[in-house]
């Protein structure tokens, strides 16, 4: 296996090639901030994005691989600790330009990895998480191992799952998409293979036996045919021995605790008696639910269920404009305050009841915070 890296250790993503048996090479990119657990920033989204880019143009490349380093985590989501910075220098009520930057940027790679004109395989290892999630979903060969865990914990926060996440947790079985978004559950690989966010498990040893096999391999540049071979290359690793999945355990039990047409009032008390459920993964769901933000909850379920038959550019664009009202939104702020910066626990949502939220809440987040054209008017 013959690979080249260009960039020094400590950029925020390193960049390599591997060149394979047809002559073609495929592109490496590896989320390089281990100690944050790969967490996106402005400047790391925008280097992958340029890679990306260049990587789609260039008829040697004939797929990508991204994964993270360090054993941890794939990626933990987005650097919500530089955004809480972003919103208290911006003050009360004002949009923070790196705030409304970073979302845009974000979007955008979220969208170019939906629609890659190569393979391009994520390795979500480790700890899988919001921006991570908007990664990985949209990559055509998405592969976790035994150690990968899931999430969409934004409630928590006094955000939302963003990342497309009301397009495709929109679209798994039943009501599972909007237990995870109201609940932040937490999902294991076979949670995650069930539900359609994964294509394969593979062992976590195994990831350099899948690069020589990348490199061993003859590539045409046809993407449905390369498509297919890496498809084979997966398969053909050893299998991965998985913990059952709690999630398709209890699809049955989530679907009769939130019905299609329910309103968060009503759901709100069935998920809040879940915190005391003998079963531990559905008690910690219902707990997270108790201790997440009203405003969240309620922000979730409207835009799922107004985006459900939207497109994903469509999707993007009204999460833009959500994430930027969140910033504007005492929660977000104080979510990120509670949890990671005095971590006292003991967020002080605004307001503190699932009944005071509702749909005008919602449209006030939802206003457009921005001068002309939509940022994300381009999108497709």
């Amino acid at each position: 296996m013959t690979s080249s890296m260009k960039g020094v250790d400590d950029a925020p993503v390193r960049f390599g090639t591997l060149v394979t048996a047809s002559g073609h090479r495929f592109g490496h990119a590896t989320l390089n901030a281990p100690d944050s657990l790969n967490a996106l920033t402005l400047t790391l989204v925008d280097a992958l994005q340029a890679q990306l880019d260049q990587w789609a143009e260039d008829p040697r490349i004939a797929g990508v691989i991204l994964d993270g380093s360090g054993e941890k985590a794939f990626c933990a989501g987005g650097d919500v600790v530089g955004l809480y910075r972003a919103m208290r220098e911006a003050g009360a009520g004002r949009v923070p330009k790196d705030a409304a930057d970073f979302f845009e940027r974000e979007y955008r790679l979220d969208h170019a990895i939906h629609r890659y004109p190569k393979p391009l395989l994520v390795w979500g290892h480790g700890i899988v998480m919001g921006g991570g999630i908007g990664l990985m979903a949209g990559a055509s060969h998405r592969v976790v191992t035994p150690r990968s865990r899931l999430a969409m914990p934004e409630i928590t926060l006094g955000l939302y799952p963003d990342v497309g996440g009301s397009w495709f947790l929109s679209r798994l079985p039943g009501r599972v998409g909007l237990f995870l978004a109201l609940t932040g559950a937490p999902l294991n690989a076979a949670d995650a293979l069930w539900a359609g966010l994964a294509d394969r498990a593979a062992r976590a040893e195994d990831r350099g036996a899948l690069l020589e096999a990348i490199a061993r391999t003859r590539w045409t540049g046809e993407r449905a045919s390369d498509a297919e071979t890496l498809d084979d290359l997966l398969r053909a690793l050893p299998a991965a021995e998985l913990a059952p999945s709690p999630l398709a355990a209890h699809r049955d039990r989530i679907d009769a605790l939130i019905g299609p047409h329910d309103g968060l009032t009503t759901i709100a008390p069935r998920l809040r008696s879940l915190a005391g459920d003998a079963d531990p993964w559905l008690a910690a769901a219902g707990a997270a639910f108790l201790k997440g933000s009203p405003t969240s909850a309620a922000l979730a379920l409207s835009l799922q269920r107004r985006l459900r038959h939207a497109s994903l550019a469509e999707v993007l664009r009204l999460e833009y404009q959500a994430s930027v009202g969140c910033c504007v939104h005492p929660d977000f702020a104080e979510g990120v305050r509670a949890l990671l910066i005095d971590k006292d626990k003991s967020p002080r949502w605004q307001p503190a009841a699932i009944d005071e939220t509702g749909e005008a809440r919602v449209e006030a987040l939802l206003a457009p915070r921005f001068d002309g054209p939509h940022p994300l008017a381009d999108l497709r």
